[in-house]
């Protein structure tokens, strides 16, 4: 399986695809049923959480465009 690849869509969710784990604070993994593709939220309205659910449409406004960090200290 491919290495994880995680994508910042505009205006929208994180996809997260290939060889992955996603645990919770405490470093419990999230059940995912055998799927090597999920969407992650960044706007905080999902219900499902932190799975994207759809509810950002219309409300979540970023243009994903890639940077370079400064260097790190």
């Amino acid at each position: 399986m491919a290495a994880a690849k995680l994508t910042v869509s505009s205006n929208g969710s994180l996809k997260v695809e290939g060889d992955f784990e996603i645990v919770d604070a405490q470093g419990n993994p999230y059940g995912l049923g055998g799927r090597t593709v999920v969407f992650i939220c960044r706007c905080g309205l999902s219900q499902n959480k932190p799975f994207c659910d759809g509810s950002h449409r219309g409300q979540f406004l970023h243009e994903a465009k890639a940077f370079d960090l400064p260097a790190k200290k």
